[in-house]
């Protein structure tokens, strides 16, 4: 049984109470659209490059690009009007070897930003439900 370990704490600490209501407004709407999520993925990056722990994986990469595409895929997985224009998860990962613990890396620094910004925890669980798919395109590939 593969551990999830952190993501799955993350989410079911997000959950909140089952008795919730459904917004009404999209997950896009309710992060803020556009501008919140280039400010939060703008953190984000920061706190990737001095996360020691995942750092060297960023040394090379194009930082405005790399932006660039995490608010087109965060907007486009959140219901807003982008198209995400990249790699599919599994092509961009190939041959890296991303271990649980690196990923887990990330998914902590994304909580981390989120927090910063106080974004709601049932935007979090949302949000963090329409991005975990992806892991296992991510890890181990």
């Amino acid at each position: 049984m593969r551990k999830l370990g952190p993501l799955i704490v993350l989410l079911a600490a997000c959950a909140g109470s089952a008795q919730q209501a459904k917004p009404t407004k999209s997950l896009y709407d309710r992060l803020g659209e556009k501008p919140a999520i280039t400010a939060v993925v703008d953190q984000f990056v920061a706190k990737l490059a001095a996360d020691q722990r995942i750092n060297a994986r960023f040394a090379n990469s194009d930082i405005p690009h790399l932006k660039a595409m995490l608010v087109d895929q965060i907007c486009e997985a959140a219901g807003g009007p982008c198209k995400y224009t990249g790699k599919d998860m599994r092509t961009s990962h190939t041959g890296m070897n991303i271990s649980d613990d690196e990923f887990n890396a990330l998914v902590e620094d994304l909580k981390i930003t989120l927090d910063q910004f106080k974004v709601g925890g049932l935007e979090q669980k949302d949000l963090i439900g329409a991005l975990a798919p992806m892991k296992p395109d991510i890890v181990g590939h």
